[in-house]
This record gives structure tokens, sequence and C-alpha cells, in this order.
């Protein structure tokens, strides 16, 4: 229930939602069961059922009370006086009048429920998928690394549409069906408790078998929705890297393996859809069952005139105890979404459970600009260690290593003066984007400190400390959108002018005006109608246009042509005029002229100096020069 209910709660503010479907929903059912209720007096008066005496009281006017006597005196009062004035015929068409007035205000009032809890299912659902979204955007960069995106895609999807058919059944049948039930049996035991309280002492058995169903539905729901999951993890990666795909002929390869998962997944609902199926006909028979035992028991007793029972209120209460078994078939049959609404709810609350490990602490200030310099002091660093004694599952505490665990970084000193370009350099796995993403703190170290201005990272806010830093990676991260917007990603106040100029100085204005529609031309999926040279430049521009103070060049260049190069480096270098730049490059000659350079070997920076200097030594980096060189 506890699930439940915190599902419910994002349907907040709920403001009269909730009394104003629980009052909606009452009138229908009340006027439902009035329907059927109405069976009664057509049999009896209209048909001379009803002893004379008892027919006399109502020809009296009755006294207003709050009652159901009154309610039923009122009725009964105007349907003699309209057999007297219209005969039975007469009275006849009053009581169908009355019935379809009934029917009307029923639907009405079952449209007006209905519509509340569609408020409330809108309501919880985008509160639901936005908080996943806005979670999934908080979290820090290590917990992409453990989770598949395909199978985070489907919790804020394909789980939140089972929450979604979850909270709409749990709703209906945690109130409307129960109150259905209660109500009809209010009047059920009104016409005769005696025959009702047959009734309760056999219905339990059928709520106990439904029951015993439901109970083995959860875990098969569970599993069903993590094998959803897989299936759109694996839609991601072969749609993302079909070009792999087909490169490789692996077509079959792919298609084997996600039919093995289609067929699991089949499989596992086919397993769901047999005991869900089974509550159905067992309901319809145990219901009909009943009716039967109702038959004979209360028939015998009004053949036997044992019963207080007329033949035409037996025949009334026949009628009201079969629709009983309608909400009660219901239930049952909600079983199965509710338990898989309730799986894909343990599953979302898995991601809105996360503790995010970058956090602002306690009184975190604000980084308004950059003065003096980045200081890395002490720095160590390995993939699954946390700060200030956080643990999580499987994860070890700072300072100490998991078994056969690797630093990426150990023991790293450096300080990069303001204005000042420094290039990280040496083999691949050393720790250069590590280092890189300490200093925009994506990561936090293991040990050591890294200092903005003589204070730690730690002690601004995340985000604003982020806003002092521009990055280009080698992976160019575009969107599906305009150029104007790629460039302007994160700035919706940049100005027409301001993005053209920032175009211009990453080399990128001329082939953006020489596309079909300038700077509004959609570029596709993750860029996919440039060329990389052109994506690159687009990302440059955007790093213009945010004019960060400090620059991280992860890789820039390494994926692009001669030509292309030619362009991007161009552009790079008038990016970081006037700027503090950290740049990770494999290739050497585009880091020549960096006021330092940093040879980073396992962890470790082994050397360091200028490119004159560190070509002097006979150390790695000359090594790497030479073979560059070849």
């Amino acid at each position: 229930m506890n699930l439940y209910f915190r599902l419910l709660s994002f349907a907040r503010p709920l403001g009269l939602r909730i009394p104003k479907y629980i009052v909606f929903t009452l009138l229908s059912i009340l006027f439902g069961i009035a329907r059927l209720t109405l069976l009664i007096p057509i049999l009896s008066v209209l048909f001379n059922q009803t002893p004379a005496e008892e027919l006399e009281k109502y020809t009296r006017t009755p006294s207003f009370t709050l009652s159901f006597d009154w309610v039923l005196h009122v009725f009964y009062h105007n349907l003699l006086q309209w057999r007297d004035e219209y005969g039975v015929f007469g009275s006849l068409v009053f009581v169908c009048i009355i019935i379809v007035i009934a029917s009307l205000l029923t639907s009405l009032f079952t449209y007006l429920s209905n519509i509340e809890l569609a408020h409330i299912r809108v309501q919880a659902v985008s509160n639901l998928r936005k908080g996943i979204y806005d979670k999934v955007t908080r979290l820090h960069l290590g917990f992409f690394t453990n989770e598949r995106k395909g199978d985070l895609m489907s919790r804020i999807t394909n789980d939140v549409q089972e929450v979604e058919s979850s909270i709409v059944n749990s709703i209906t049948v945690f109130f409307r069906e129960p109150a259905t039930i209660i109500v009809y049996f209010i009047v059920l035991f009104s016409i005769s408790y005696k025959l009702t309280l047959f009734t309760v002492l056999v219905l339990p058995i059928s709520g106990y078998i439904i029951s015993g169903i439901a109970k083995r539905l959860k875990r098969k729901a569970t599993e069903s929705q993590e094998s959803l999951g897989r299936i759109v993890n694996m839609l991601d990666e072969t749609i993302g890297g079909m070009r792999v795909v087909k490169a490789f002929t692996a077509r079959d390869f792919v298609f084997r393996r996600f039919a093995r998962e289609v067929d699991h997944y089949g499989d596992v609902n086919m397993h769901m859809a047999r005991r869900n199926e089974l509550a159905s006909p067992i309901s319809e028979f145990l219901g009909i069952f009943f009716v039967v035992c109702i038959l004979l028991y209360g028939g015998s007793l009004v053949i036997d005139g044992t019963s207080e029972l007329a033949a035409a209120a037996f025949i009334g209460y026949i009628a009201i105890f079969t629709q009983v078994l309608q909400p009660g078939k219901a239930i049952s049959k909600s079983f199965t979404s509710i338990q898989r609404g309730l799986s894909a709810g343990e599953r979302i609350f898995q991601v809105l459970d996360v503790t995010p490990v970058i956090t602002d602490k306690a009184g975190a200030q604000p980084a308004k600009s950059f003065e003096h310099s980045l200081e890395f002091r002490g720095v160590s660093f390995a993939y699954g260690e946390t700060r200030s004694g956080e643990t999580r599952s499987g994860e070890t505490r700072s300072g100490e290593t998991r078994s056969g665990e690797t630093r990426v970084l150990q023991d790293i000193n450096l300080k990069i003066e303001k204005g000042k370009t420094i290039a990280l350099v040496g083999p691949s796995g050393g720790g250069k984007s590590t280092l890189a993403d300490l200093v925009a703190r994506f990561y936090d170290p293991t040990e050591g400190a890294v200092l903005l201005d003589g204070k730690p990272l730690t002690d601004y806010q995340v985000e604003s400390l982020q806003q002092l830093m521009g990055i280009v990676t080698q992976e160019s991260i575009l969107f599906n959108d305009t150029i104007f917007n790629n460039i302007a990603f994160g700035m919706p106040e940049a100005r027409e002018e301001e993005v053209i100029r920032a175009a211009k100085i990453a080399n990128a204005h001329d082939f953006i005006m020489q596309t079909e529609g300038g700077y509004q031309t959609l570029i596709g999926e993750r860029g996919g109608r440039l060329s990389g040279g052109q994506r690159q430049r687009l990302s440059i521009a955007r790093a213009v246009l945010k004019n960060p103070p400090i620059l991280i060049l992860d890789e820039a260049t390494s994926a692009l042509d001669s030509e292309s190069e030619r362009l991007v480096q161009e552009a790079l270098t008038k990016l970081m005029e006037g700027r503090t730049s950290i740049v990770i490059a494999h290739r050497l000659s585009t880091i020549q002229h960096a006021d330092e350079i940093l040879v980073i070997q396992q962890g470790r920076v082994v050397e360091q100096g200028s490119h004159e200097a560190l070509l002097e030594q006979e150390g790695l980096y000359k090594k790497l020069s030479l073979m560059q060189s070849v």
C-alpha cells in the first residue's frame, strides 16, 4: 500500500479532485441501484401483489425526513396517484420515465467521475515522468556507466505507462467497486437480512480464490518489465549502431539475440495471461453458483411462506444481487494490471531513490568568476569509490580500493594559472579524460581536492561551477533541432547576431549559409545530416557563444580528416585566446604551443614541461613524438 500511495502522491495538487470523484461516484451508484429497485413496485403494485392495507399508508402525503423510507414513500405515493388517474398503463409509463431519468443521471455522474479520474491520472503520470527525467538529468556521470540507456528509456516510457493504468484501475478497485458492492449490500440487507447474511457467508470463498491467483502475478510482472527494458535497450543499440551491424554482416546475430528476448517477453506475458484469465471464468462461475444457491434457498422460503419476502421482492432481490457480481468481476480483471503497475512503480523508484553522488553541500556558494588558478592537490581517483564516507551497494569507502580495482589517477599535483594552456598527453586509458572530468566536477576525487581560486570545488554550487566551463569533446553532441538552437543550446536568450558571430569564429558560418535553411536547417538525429568536421565546428560555436573562462578540449580533432582538422584547429585557436584551457590530445602537433604539457601514464604525471623541454628528455613524450613523425 505504501508504494500505491507514493505513486498516487504524484497526482498532487489534487485540490477537490478526490472529494468530487467520491461524490460523483456515489451518486452514480445510487441512481444505478434506483433503476433496479424500481422493479419491485412494478411487479408488486402494478400487478396487485401488495396487500391493500400496506398500500393505504402510501396514499397519504409523507412528512419530510432525511431517510430512505421518505424517498420510498414519496415514490409510492406518486405512483398510486398516477395509477388512480391514468390507470395501470399510465403508472407503468410513470415508472419508465423515472427509470430513464435515473439512467440518465447514472450516466452523467459516471462521466463526471471518470473525468475527475482522468485529471488525477494525467496529473500523476505527467509529474512522475517529469520527476524521473529531472532525477536522471541530475545524476552524476558514473551512474550512466552502470545503467543501460535503453532500460532507463523503458522506465521513463513503458514503466510510467504501466503505472498510468495501475493508478486508474487501483482507484476504481479500491473505491468505486467496493463502494458499489457496499451500497448494493445495504439495499439487499434492507430487503432481506436473512438472505443477505447467507450470501455474505459464501462470497469470501470467491475472494480467497482470486487473491491466491493475484499473489503469483507480481513476480512475473517485474520479470516482464525488465525484459521489456532489455528489448528497448537492444533497439537503441541496434539502430544507433546500424553502420557497424551492416559492416560486420551481423544482422542475423543481432536478430537472434533480439528474437530470444522477445520470445522470453512473450512467454512471461503468456504465463501472466493464463493466471489472469483464470480469474474471470472462476469469478463468473462462482457468481452463477451463488445466484443458483440464493434461488434455491430463497425460493424455497418464498414457496413455503416462511420468508418475509413476497415473490416480487424476491425477484427484485435476485436482479440487484446479479449486479453485485459485476464489480467483483472488475476487481478480478484488474489484478494483472495493478501488479504490472506496482512492479513498474518499483523500477521507477529504483531510479528516483538513487542518491546523487555529486551534490551541493550545505552552505555551498555560487562560483561567480574565475580569477587566479585551478589546482590539483594530492588528487587520486578510482571509479566506484565515493567521498565523505558515502557508499553504495558493492562499493568501498574513501581511501580503500576493492580487490582487483586499479585507480585511474594517483597523487596528482598540478596548478594551472589563469590564461594558461595546459596539454594532457599519454597512452589511452592513462586518466587524461578523468582528470578533465574532475575539473568540471562530473566526479569528485577519491582523495585530495581540486581547487578553484584556492577553494575546493565542493565549496561551490555545481551548476554555477559548470557555468564557468566550456567543453568540446571528440564526439560532437548535437540534437535533432535547428543549427541555431544547437549553437544556442542552454542559452535561450541568445540573440541572432551573437549566434552568427560565434559561428564565424568557429569557421562554421560559410557552410551554414550553404545549407537549405541556413541557421534554421534541421540537422537530424545527432547531427547526422552534417559531416564530422561540420558537427565539430557547431560544438565549438556553442562553446564560443557560452564564452566561458575555462575551456576543456577532449580529443576535439582526433576523428577528423586533414582539411576538417585544419578548419577546426583554426576555430579552436580563436576559441582559446584569453582563456584557461585544458587540452587533451593524441596528435602532438596540435599542442606544441601549449604553455605546459603533462605526460600522464597509468594515472600518474610522469613528465612535465614545454614541448621543447620534453623533446630534450629521453622520455615517453619524445618516444610518442618520434612515432607520430614517422
